[in-house]
């Protein structure tokens, strides 16, 4: 058989290009049929073949420590030593669990290759997408709303009552009326609470909003990108891509000060730096200690280098903020613990000097060490406490991630429950209180407080008005939490005068 040569192929004829195409489809047909034909495996993909944007199995430990298969998705390939790397993302699964792993843990036969999208022409003669990765639907969009449960419309005057049901009492507060509120945004699919109207995005606020614009995504800010941080006796495992400098993020490990966060390449010249450092704790005011916990509040103004640093670090476990270098309009509370070699930073939370939104956590962050130990409830509680010393309710900036969105309906529960618990009847009436005492009381947002007696499920409609009803089971399992929860702010410990931040010159 006479084989063509490129030329002689484009200077065949029309005809004979429509034959070879027929007989190219027929074979493709044949090739089809063959393939699903009984008796039949599909071929197993090679190594070499893997390439950014497949999907397949991979092996992992659950919590459990048993072995899984989820579907993941390659994000990128790499070639140590001729030893071949894969990044994947587990789909469904937080980023911070992508991590690289080795071929044996692929499951080839499974291979989904990524789809090939015919380029799109663009304005300017830009090119179009690249291809896509199966069944993924990339939505770029800079705000992500879900739509929200509306809620009830309530009544004007509010009453609590106590009610039997099924031979046990139930404790009912009737809710406050008013019109159905708009729907709801709390940066996740699962509940809601941000106000949206549908109205078009407004623009960027100068005062400095946290939000991450999803929009700049790419597939190096999709990577970790820095192994391992040794701050003070704790080594870091980061969970997400922050920008360090580029030449330190092939270090196995980037060691911090702990006191002032500048960070080195080596052991060598962190311990060179520790000679010549002389904070022992976070530059700024203390305003708060009790025990060995104290709260610092930290100008960005006026210690740029420090705040912008802890910006870095907090980069490193938060997904879904961004990270600005102008750290002017910003305040960060951080919160240590107290020992013989100084002040240990435990977590800390940022906010806006002007918030127009009544935000008042715009980035909060317990670190890895120092969690599920009750550290950031008492971070938010901190918050709260800040807002009641200003006379505002406040809220925290949306998105949440999803571990601050569980700690925050926590505490929300936690704080209503305790004041629904806590009215007691005069005059043998029933107990009363409108939702708008209990956002004046709790300094909490009244969309967070309606939000939360939703999720707790406990407003029900009884004899023409809606009632606040507490079980039994939620009356124990809030008995339960509160004896876990040790730690708490105490308001006579806190020395706070707020500032009004909107004359520029205070800045």
């Amino acid at each position: 058989m006479r084989r063509r040569g490129a030329g002689g192929e484009q200077a065949g004829s029309d005809v004979g290009a429509g034959k070879r195409a027929e007989g190219g489809s027929a074979g493709a047909a044949t090739r089809k049929r063959c393939a699903a034909g009984p008796g039949l495996r599909p071929r197993m993909a090679e190594v070499g073949e893997v390439s950014e944007g497949c999907r397949l199995p991979v092996l992992r430990r659950n919590q459990d420590n048993e072995d899984e298969w989820p579907l993941a998705e390659i994000l990128s390939v790499k070639d140590i030593s001729g030893r071949k790397l894969f990044y994947v993302h587990y789909i469904d699964f937080n980023k911070r669990l992508d991590e690289w792993v080795t071929h044996d843990r692929l499951d080839l036969k499974k291979i989904q290759f990524p789809k090939k999208e015919a380029k799109t022409p663009t304005k300017n003669g830009l090119p179009g997408s690249r291809p896509g990765s199966p069944e993924r639907d990339v939505k770029r969009k800079a705000d992500v709303v879900s739509p929200a449960t509306p809620v009830p419309a309530t009544p004007d005057t509010s009453q609590a009552s106590v009610f039997p049901q099924n031979g046990s009492a139930r404790r009912a507060v009737a809710a406050q009326p008013g019109r159905k509120r708009k729907s709801n945004c709390l940066g996740t699919d699962e509940d809601s609470q941000d106000s949206s109207d549908g109205a078009p995005a407004a623009a960027p606020r100068m005062t400095g909003s946290l939000v991450s614009d999803r929009s700049h995504d790419d597939i190096v800010t999709r990577m970790k990108n820095i192994e391992c941080i040794e701050l003070g006796r704790h080594r870091l495992k980061p969970w997400y891509f922050a920008p360090y400098p580029h030449e330190l993020t092939a270090l196995p490990v980037l060691y911090l000060c702990e006191f002032c966060l500048k960070y080195g390449r080596s052991l060598r010249c962190l311990q060179r730096h520790l000679t010549k450092c002389d904070l022992r704790h976070p530059p700024g005011n203390e305003i708060y200690r009790k025990g060995t916990i104290s709260f610092f509040e930290i100008d960005g103004r006026k210690n740029k280098s420090y705040s912008q640093n802890l910006c870095l670090l907090a980069k490193c476990f938060l997904d879904h903020k961004t990270l600005y270098y102008d750290t002017d309009p910003f305040l960060f509370y951080v919160m240590t613990e107290y020992d013989c070699k100084g002040f240990h930073i435990v977590g800390y939370f940022s906010k806006e000097k002007e918030s127009t939104e009544d935000y008042n956590v715009a980035c909060i962050l317990t670190l890895p060490p120092y969690q599920r130990r009750g550290y950031g409830k008492l971070l938010i509680e901190f918050s709260y406490e800040l807002s009641k010393v200003e006379g505002k309710t406040g809220t925290p900036e949306k998105p949440l991630s999803d571990l601050g969105l569980l700690s925050y309906r926590s505490y929300w529960s936690q704080t209503i429950l305790e004041i629904l618990m806590g009215l007691k009847a005069e005059g043998g009436e029933r107990p009363q209180i409108t939702i708008n005492e209990i956002s004046e009381i709790t300094s909490i947002k009244k969309e967070d407080v309606i939000s939360t007696l939703q999720y707790l499920n406990l407003i029900n409609y009884y004899k023409g008005q809606y009632i606040l009803t507490l079980s039994e089971d939620i009356v124990e399992g809030h008995e339960r939490a509160m004896l876990k929860r040790v730690l708490r702010i105490d308001a006579k410990c806190l020395h706070f005068t707020p500032k009004d931040w909107s004359k520029r010159g205070k800045w």
